[in-house]
């Protein structure tokens, strides 16, 4: 084995003894580690120790050592201590402290918030809306052009390195075949969402759904010279639940302060509204909204020119549709256009103009033009000032921003080609966008699912075989370590708040993570490294690492749970926010790259421990395939029947969604004149509040 290698090893083990001898999960953790010894699966050539010095594999070579603990011991004991559970219903839903200061009436906010959500004039294609991406149990359920290679791979060194290469399929546009999953260990591309075509904006027309937009070719993305549909490079996680999530996107970017800009909270620094003091009188003002990662969320597609809709990923710009980052003040509030551009091209257009509403739609029936598309009587604006507080969008005056972002406040516009005048209402569009997406997804809580009813007392909610799964799932097989409470993750907010960042302590080492975040050797840490990335002004995404820099007050609005020093270990890069599963046989492909299709593979991966062991705070678990097929039981009973069949609070208006592009796979596709691929479209029927028949799973 070699000197070193036993002793790390020696060391690993003598640490750890106390520890696997008192927690609950030691033995079985203790076994795994002895068998990993006999099967020498722990070897080091002269490359590998010469990359152990850079900081990637430092990380994970103490996630293989330490993160095992984590999850089978630290995590498991802030779960199961105290009282017992009732279900997910007696869970408050998280929501700003200080909401009054802005929302004058919740149901109107959550009726526009509906709107935003599923209305395809949002996408600056006139096509695309949030809800493309997250129609089908809150994911997507689509399978053809489908495909990213590895865009956010980079190099050991931390510079930019993507793979555009396809590897599944050979091309964009190709249609997904259940023999193409589980993803070989060589293919690092992901399964994901389509979004927007490669254009550069160039202005809103009002009343026209479809922006003003300059086609640029796609050195990636395009058949035969033709550009396709971008798709993004992290699969998309589902809306449902989402609002117990303390920060949102795989990455954790999406901030639980809200700045009522862009998702990136106090992490910029010159994120501002315009509050009118009095219809005369306006004045810039900095907001913060906690339990609002679902308002930050919400925002960063429209500033995204990678994807309009529901999950933008890229952090070279904030967007070419709504203005980059001015690169002086590293900020985004600064940019031309943002969402006030938005609001100018949604002001004239019929909320949801191309779609029907059904008559018995939960929350827009009563608006419903039933059978024609669209809400009757009803405008942006007036939605706006139906659920706003007028300080945020009555006003006398202009906010007036020029060629470099300078603003001034007048009465009168000067109707110049070099500077843009809004409304107040428009100006301060991504607070409205974003709090009302927020309070309509905070209905979409799936709490009557059978797991839910059996903890509620009846013990007949689950099958014999399911109570056998949730015993496995509490124990033997330690999903309670990363899938806690009753949300069924510890990146939730009533977790999150108990202890931001996690430790764990062994002679001379301390580790330090962001509790909810585990790399699990699911990619090579360097395809992806997740929260151990960047936000646009240079900040870590990692609060540990913010910590480290004595940045957290200042950029998270907080003081840390610990002091992080410089002699402690952090454990951030390849790092993902831990999922909810309630509703998981509804949203395949699963993790992070979507890379496996069906629950009984998940369970594969978990039972080997993962597939790029010694990043991977996984162990094998030792399962039989009974207990397999146990667990993956269990799993079916977190659905909510209510999700499968669109029933209320998950019913929703007609939706038109590409999928993928006519004339072919990935060899031809039709040119529409204008270098793009014509678009395939599928309908989803509009479902009122008794549900349908719902959606088809992915691949099914």
């Amino acid at each position: 084995m070699g000197f070193i290698p036993i002793i790390i090893l020696v060391v690993f083990i003598t640490s750890l003894s106390i520890y696997f001898l008192l927690a609950s999960k030691g033995r079985f953790l203790l076994k795994s580690v002895v068998t990993k010894i006999k099967r020498q699966e722990w070897r080091f050539g002269y490359s590998k120790l010469k990359y152990l010095r850079s900081r990637f594999l430092k990380t994970t070579t103490i996630a293989v050592l330490i993160m095992a603990a984590v999850i089978a011991g630290n995590t498991v004991s802030a779960q199961v201590t105290g009282s017992p559970p009732v279900s997910l219903k007696s869970v408050s839903v998280p929501e700003p402290d200080n909401l009054g200061d802005f929302v004058k009436d919740k149901v109107a906010a959550i009726k526009l918030g509906k709107t935003l959500f599923w209305d395809m004039q949002v996408g600056s294609d006139g096509q695309t809306s949030c809800a493309s991406c997250h129609f089908h149990a809150g994911a997507d359920n689509r399978s053809k052009n489908q495909i990213a290679p590895g865009l956010l791979r980079i190099n050991s060194d931390g510079t930019e390195n993507p793979d555009t290469v396809f590897n599944v399929g050979g091309l964009p546009n190709y249609q997904l075949k259940p023999e193409d999953f589980p993803f070989h260990s060589d293919i690092n591309d992901v399964s994901s969402s389509q979004g927007v075509f490669n254009t550069k904006f160039v202005d809103v027309t009002p009343g026209n759904a479809e922006d003003q937009v300059k086609n640029e070719p796609d050195q990636v993305f395009n058949v035969g010279g033709i550009n396709v549909r971008r798709v993004e490079p992290r699969n998309t996680p589902t809306v449902i639940n989402a609002v117990f999530n303390f920060r949102n996107f795989w990455d954790g970017r999406a901030q639980d302060i809200f700045n009522g800009v862009n998702p990136f909270g106090l992490r910029d620094p010159n994120a501002s509204v315009v509050k009118a003091e009095n219809p005369n009188q306006l004045k810039f003002v900095k907001v913060s909204l906690n339990n609002s990662s679902l308002a930050s969320q919400a925002v960063g597609p429209p500033l995204s020119s990678f994807e309009s809709s529901a999950d933008g990923r890229t952090f070279e710009e904030i967007g070419d549709k709504f203005g980059r980052i001015d690169r002086k003040s590293r900020s985004a509030s600064k940019g031309k256009k943002l969402p006030r551009k938005l609001a100018k091209k949604l002001s004239r257009l019929r909320p949801l103009g191309k779609q029907v509403v059904h008559p018995q739609d939960s929350v827009l029936g009563a608006d419903s033009r039933w059978p024609k598309p669209g809400l009757k009587d009803k405008t942006y604006d007036q939605l706006v000032k139906d659920a706003f507080k007028p300080e945020w969008w009555k006003s006398n005056q202009l906010i007036q921003v020029d060629a470099e972002g300078r603003r001034s406040f007048v009465k009168k516009p000067d109707n110049s080609s070099e500077t843009d005048e809004y409304t107040l209402s428009e100006y301060n569009f991504s607070l409205f966008f974003g709090l009302a997406v927020q309070l309509y997804e905070s209905t979409l809580i799936s709490d009557n699912t059978p797991y839910d009813r059996f903890l509620e007392g009846n013990t007949t909610a689950l099958t014999e075989q399911q109570q056998r799964g949730k015993q496995l799932f509490e124990g033997k097989a330690r999903c309670i370590g990363c899938h806690g409470g009753l949300e069924l993750t510890n990146a939730s907010v009533s977790n999150i708040k108990k202890q931001r960042l996690g430790t764990i302590n062994i002679p001379n080492l301390r580790i330090v993570f962001d509790n909810g975040f585990f790399n699990l050797g699911v990619r090579r840490t360097l395809e992806d490294t997740g929260v151990g990335g960047q936000d646009p002004f240079g900040n870590p995404l990692s609060e540990s690492r913010v910590a480290a820099l004595d940045k957290f007050p200042l950029l998270l609005g907080s003081n840390p749970n610990i002091t992080v020093s410089p002699n402690d270990r952090i454990v951030a890069d390849g790092s993902f926010k831990t999922p909810g599963l309630r509703n998981i046989e509804l949203t395949a492909p699963y993790f992070h790259n979507g890379g496996y299709l069906t629950l009984p593979q998940v369970m594969d991966f978990y039972n080997r421990g993962g597939d790029f062991r010694p990043q991977s705070a996984l162990a094998p678990l030792g399962l039989s395939q009974t207990e397999q097929d146990d667990l993956v039981a269990f799993m079916k009973g977190l659905t909510d029947e209510r999700v499968r069949y669109d029933k209320a609070p998950f019913d929703h208006p007609q939706l038109f969604i590409p999928n993928g592009h006519p004339g072919g796979n990935s060899t031809s596709v039709i040119n529409d004149g204008t270098g793009k691929a014509t678009d395939s479209l599928l309908e989803i029927p509009p479902v009122g509040r008794n549900g349908g028949s719902g959606t088809p799973n992915f691949l099914s």
